[in-house]
C-alpha cells in the first residue's frame, strides 16, 4: 500500500535485473562515444541511493510511465507527448530563479547539480490524477535548491513556471490554458522532505514527455501540481496564480490535495484506476493524501480541506 515505507529498497527492488542491465548497457556505451546523458543534460545517477520515503508498491513499467502523460503543451492526447515532445529542446536549459531570494539568477541545470550538496535519491512514489502509477523517480529535496539560493523570510509561496516554446511545443497554439503553464506551493509544503525536483527515472534521465530536464513532484497532491519543464522558479509573498485554477476555479483549487471526500464537479474521486490494468481493471479506494498523510496532514492543521481543495 502507498503508506508504507522502507528504507532498504536497492535497485534490483525498483527495476527488473534484465531491464535494468540493458538500459545500462545503453548507458555506458553513451558514454563511450562522449554522448553524456541520452536526450539531455539530466543524468540520472545509477547508483543513487534510496529514499526513507519510498512506497513498497510495485512500480509501473518505463514504457507505462513514459507513455501515458498529461502535458498539453503537446496536446490533449495521453499518448501525444510521447508522440511529439522529442522535438523539444532540454540542452542547454536555464532556469531563472527570482523574486525573494538572496542569490538570484539564470542557473543552468548544471549549475544546479554540479559542485552542490544536492543529492539525488530514488524516490518510488505514488501518482495520481483520475488515474495512478507508482513511479521509481530519481532526484533531490527541493528544499535543498532553495536553502542553496537563500529564500527569505517574508516569502509565503513558491511559484514555478514551464517553458513555452510554439516551435517545439504543438500545443502551445492551440490555446487550452493561458501559458506558461503555472503552478505553486506554500512555503511549508515546497521544503517538505517529500517534495522533490525529479531528474529521472529508473535509470535513465528524465524523458521529454515526462518533464526533462527537471519537474517538480508534490506526491500527495494530484498529478497536475507536479509542473514538468521548468524554467523559472521565484520565492514570492503572495499566494501565486496556477494554471487550472485560472482556468477553471469552481474544478481546481489551489492546493488540490488527494482527497477521495471531495468530488470534482464532474467525476467521483474516492476511487482511481491503476495504470497498466486495462479499462476493466478493478478500480481501488483513493487514499487521503495519497496515502502520505502520517507525513503532511499535519501541514493541513485546521483548515477546512473541503473549501480549500
Amino acid at each position: 500500500m502507498a503508506g508504507r515505507y522502507r528504507s532498504d529498497l536497492k535497485w534490483s527492488d525498483v527495476t527488473p535485473k534484465s531491464a535494468f542491465l540493458n538500459r545500462r548497457q545503453l548507458m555506458a556505451g553513451a558514454g563511450a562515444l562522449g554522448l553524456g546523458a541520452i536526450g539531455g543534460p539530466a543524468f540520472a545517477k545509477l547508483n543513487a541511493a534510496p529514499s526513507p520515503y519510498s512506497t513498497d508498491a510495485e512500480p509501473n513499467t518505463f514504457d507505462e510511465i513514459t507513455h501515458y502523460n498529461n502535458y498539453y503543451e503537446f496536446g490533449t492526447g495521453k499518448e501525444d507527448p510521447a508522440r511529439y515532445a522529442d522535438a523539444l529542446t532540454v540542452d542547454p536549459w536555464t532556469v531563472k530563479v527570482d523574486g525573494l531570494v538572496d542569490k538570484p539568477g539564470d542557473y543552468s541545470f548544471d549549475d544546479i547539480m554540479k559542485g552542490t550538496s544536492l543529492e539525488e535519491r530514488i524516490y518510488r512514489f505514488r501518482c495520481v490524477e483520475a488515474w495512478s502509477m507508482v513511479v521509481p523517480w530519481v532526484g533531490f529535496e527541493l528544499a535543498d535548491l532553495l536553502n542553496r539560493v537563500g529564500v527569505q523570510s517574508s516569502a509565503k509561496y513558491i511559484a514555478f513556471e514551464t517553458a513555452v516554446r510554439p516551435d517545439e511545443m504543438p500545443g502551445i497554439s492551440r490555446g487550452y490554458l493561458d501559458w506558461p503553464y503555472r503552478e505553486g506551493l506554500r512555503m511549508d509544503e515546497a521544503m517538505h522532505p517529500l517534495t522533490i525536483i525529479a531528474t529521472g527515472l529508473y535509470d535513465e534521465p528524465m524523458p521529454k514527455q515526462n518533464g526533462a530536464p527537471l519537474r517538480l513532484i508534490v506526491p500527495w497532491k494530484y498529478g497536475f501540481k507536479s509542473i514538468k519543464s521548468i524554467v523559472r522558479i521565484s520565492a514570492v509573498e503572495q499566494q501565486p496564480p496556477t494554471s487550472w485554477n485560472m482556468a477553471n476555479a469552481r474544478e481546481y483549487g489551489f492546493y488540490s490535495n488527494v482527497n477521495p471526500e471531495v468530488d470534482h464537479p464532474r467525476w467521483s474521486q474516492a476511487t482511481e484506476r491503476r495504470v497498466g490494468g486495462g479499462f476493466f481493471a478493478k478500480r481501488i479506494e483513493t487514499q487521503m493524501f495519497n496515502g502520505y498523510g502520517d507525513e503532511v496532514a499535519a501541514l493541513y492543521d485546521g483548515m477546512d480541506l473541503k473549501a480549500n481543495y
